[in-house]
């Protein structure tokens, strides 16, 4: 029996996989209001980080997992034994290449699911997850947060309406912030595109979504992309810096804006313990776990001595069916920490935005409005929380629709940002509608699996 609508007065249940610093943003709405939702099970590795998570949300010990494998086998143990999963929807927050694996074997328990961005790392698996996902005819939420800031709806709203005309140009700037970027891409999970994917795939695609988003249903025809990684490389490295593989070892660490010690311990030893000091020990950050993290572990390596890969800058220009016509650039060199700033021009108008405020300038009246839509708590200006609202309302009322979104635009979103890629790797124009046709006839879905055998990791 497939999941039915549930009573206002009854919380959804949630099982959170992973609870990292995306996991946590999404369960932080279970403690906010706990009477719309309530997390029931938690899987997390890390045995502080899992201890901390579960008395936190007062999970019951026999539903805190240290894999999401147990969880899973647990979970087919009561549907078999009493037809009922453990909870109503999953939260997967996992590193970016375990998403295939993970949602195509909760689909295929009938779990409503939320997966964080990116849907996946490689077009195969983005296109296996749309088939498990209609396959299952389940709630699918995607980590597109920036769809469901206050901020970005009302923009949205504004774009909807037509009174500033046709929108024929928007210029997108995504500045992820000069220490963020050696944070995460030099020296972090997605510091590698063997380990995760390509940056504008973990960093951008939820702002190359919400352009195509916004420019819908106008479609998009082509793309190009330009970029590469110009900084972060042993080339760039100070000669004042020696052979100095690790900041504490660097005789111009203080000098440095890249400088571990700066980053880290410093914000920790003034009371600062949330990100990004807490992404790098399991559980509270103190003096002692971070300077061991630094002294041993990749973050406290100089970012000009790390093995990272993955594109510091780059640009992405799209054109639509209609004419119209998108620059994106993403650019690790920047004191704004994610903070988009955003120019969309229509033929009657325009508007300037920065994630915060935006102000509309009607050329008919000539007038401008600064709009400054009320801030929520959570990140991405209230995505977060209006991304997780959103999910948890459309598993307690079954409707899909509320998400504005379904599986296949998600993927058709990915694609984009796929082509993009593809465009700075060849060096060429790639057409769209050719790429997204031969994705599919390349990797059509694969045949049902069998998510019980023994050999699952």
């Amino acid at each position: 029996m497939g999941p039915e609508i549930k009573h206002p007065s009854e919380p959804v249940t949630l099982a959170i996989i992973g609870c990292g610093q995306r996991g946590l943003a999404y369960a932080e709405y279970a403690l906010s209001e706990p009477t719309k939702c309530k997390v029931v099970a938690i899987a997390e590795p890390r045995p502080n980080t899992r201890k901390l998570n579960a008395e936190s949300h007062r999970v019951d010990g026999s539903l805190v997992f240290t894999s999401w494998t147990e969880f899973f086998d647990a979970s087919a143990e009561t549907i078999a034994t009493i037809g009922k999963r453990l909870a109503d929807a999953v939260v997967i927050a996992v590193q970016d290449h375990m998403h295939h694996e993970v949602v195509e074997a909760f689909a295929s328990q009938g779990y409503d699911i939320l997966c964080e961005k990116p849907m996946a790392t490689s077009i195969e698996a983005c296109i296996q997850i749309e088939a498990a996902v209609k396959k299952a005819n389940i709630i699918f939420g995607m980590g597109h947060v920036l769809r469901y800031s206050p901020y970005s709806q009302a923009i949205t709203e504004i774009v909807r309406s037509g009174k500033l005309g046709t929108m024929v140009n928007a210029v997108h700037v995504e500045p992820v912030g000069h220490w963020h970027f050696a944070h995460s891409y030099v020296r972090g999970n997605w510091s590698k595109e063997k380990d995760s994917s390509f940056s504008l795939m973990t960093k951008s695609c939820h702002d190359i979504d919400i352009l195509c988003h916004w420019f819908s249903p106008d479609t998009p025809v082509r793309v190009t992309s330009f970029g590469g990684l110009q900084h972060f490389r042993k080339s760039a490295k100070p000669a004042e810096a020696g052979d100095a593989t690790r900041c504490f070892d660097c005789a111009i660490e203080k000098q440095c804006p890249y400088s571990a010690k700066r980053v880290y311990l410093d914000k920790v030893t003034a009371g600062q313990l949330d990100w990004p000091a807490a992404a790098i020990v399991d559980g509270i950050p103190d003096i002692e776990g971070i300077t061991d993290a630094l002294q041993y572990g990749p973050y406290g390596k100089c970012v000009y001595e790390s093995d990272n890969d993955v594109c510091d800058n780059q640009v992405v220009n799209i054109q639509f069916a209609s004419g119209a016509t998108v620059s994106f650039t993403m650019v690790a060199f920047t004191s704004l920490i994610c903070s988009r700033q955003t120019r969309l021009h229509f033929t009657h108008g325009e508007i300037v935005g920065d994630m915060e405020t935006f102000t509309v300038t009607d050329f008919r009246t000539g007038k401008s409005t600064l709009h400054t839509p009320k801030a929520e708590g959570g990140g991405h200006g209230g995505g977060d929380l209006g991304l997780i609202r959103t999910f948890v309302e459309a598993v307690r009322t079954r409707r899909q629709e509320l998400l504005g979104t379904d599986v296949t635009d998600i993927l058709k979103s990915h694609l984009m940002v796929f082509a993009a890629e593809h465009s700075r790797r060849e060096g060429r124009v790639v057409e769209y509608a050719d790429f997204e046709k031969s994705a599919r006839e390349t990797w059509s879905p694969m045949e049902s699996k069998d998510f019980t055998h023994d050999g699952l990791i």
